[in-house]
């Protein structure tokens, strides 16, 4: 089962060093809309770009990985 938590364009972003290459797939083009998506004890970062990002424990560090992703 796959539940939405948050949409990640409303949550601040952290102040911790980004992973480098994180971000790839975003850049010019539509908006990038993301959101946070539990699975299990999972939590994984999606984009309406098709993009996503991997499974974690911690649903902060989803919510970064939606924001390096995004570019904010």
């Amino acid at each position: 089962m796959r539940k939405v938590v948050a949409d990640a364009a409303s949550a601040p972003p952290s102040s911790t060093t980004a992973d480098a290459g994180s971000a790839r797939g975003a850049g010019p083009g539509p908006a990038h809309r993301t959101s946070v998506v539990e699975r299990g004890s999972f939590v994984s970062a999606r984009c309406t770009c098709g993009w996503s990002g991997p499974a974690r424990r911690a649903r902060d560090r989803a919510r970064r990985d939606a924001h390096e992703h995004a570019g904010d």
